[in-house]
C-alpha cells in the first residue's frame, strides 16, 4: 500500500527551545517587549503631564464652553446621520447607535446650560 504523506524528517531529539540561541532570542524578545509595553505598575507610576498641543484656553467660562460642546456634538450628529444614508446592515446600525449616544450627550450638554441660564 503506498502512502500518500511521506514519513516525518528526521530531527535533533534537543528541543530548540533549551539550546543556548533559543535562549538568548527570548531575553532579547523580553527587553524589547519590556522596553516598548512598560507594564501597568510602571504607567501608574509615571507622573501625566498633559500635552499642550490641544489645550482649551483656561480663561474660558463654563457657559463657554458648554456652548462650544453642544455645537460639537450637533456637528457630529449631522455628520454621523450624512454617514448613516451610505451603509447598510451592521454598519448603519452601528452608526446609528453612536448617534444615539451623540444625542444623550447632546441633550445632557443643554441641560448643564440651562442650568448654568437659571443661575444667573
Amino acid at each position: 500500500m503506498v502512502k500518500p504523506t511521506p514519513n516525518p524528517p528526521d530531527v535533533d531529539p534537543t528541543s530548540q527551545f533549551e539550546s543556548p540561541d533559543q535562549k538568548k532570542h527570548d531575553e532579547a524578545a523580553e527587553r524589547a517587549l519590556d522596553f516598548h509595553f512598560p507594564s501597568t505598575a510602571d504607567i501608574k507610576a509615571t507622573p501625566r503631564t498633559p500635552s499642550s498641543l490641544f489645550a482649551v484656553d483656561p480663561q474660558a467660562t463654563t457657559e463657554t464652553l458648554v456652548v462650544y460642546l453642544v455645537e460639537t456634538l450637533a456637528s457630529v450628529d449631522v455628520m454621523v446621520h450624512q454617514l448613516v444614508d451610505l451603509l447598510d446592515g451592521g454598519s448603519r446600525n452601528a452608526l446609528l447607535g453612536i448617534s444615539n449616544n451623540v444625542m444623550l450627550a447632546e441633550i445632557t450638554a443643554n441641560r448643564v446650560l440651562d442650568q448654568i441660564d437659571s443661575s444667573k
